[in-house]
């Protein structure tokens, strides 16, 4: 397996890694629920969320883990 795709691999491992998800959830559900707020605060305050836009929302959840878990990660690395 070549470097890059070792880092790669790492990082997927990463996702789950108990030392680095608590951070990571707590950046997520703060900067989540900005995110989602702003893009779906709306529709949900006038109950027009649809399959779509949960969807969406989840990812705006999830976007912010991901970020976070790669910095951790890519810090450890370079540690």
């Amino acid at each position: 397996m070549n470097a890059k795709k070792s880092v790669v691999w790492g990082y997927l491992l990463a996702l789950s890694d108990r030392k680095l998800m608590p951070t990571a959830i707590k950046v997520s559900l703060v900067v989540g629920t900005i995110i989602f707020t702003v893009n779906h605060g709306y529709a949900l305050y006038n109950g027009k969320m649809n399959r779509q836009r949960w969807i969406s929302g989840l990812i705006s959840y999830l976007i912010p883990y991901a970020v976070n878990i790669h910095g951790q990660y890519i810090s450890r690395l370079r540690k």
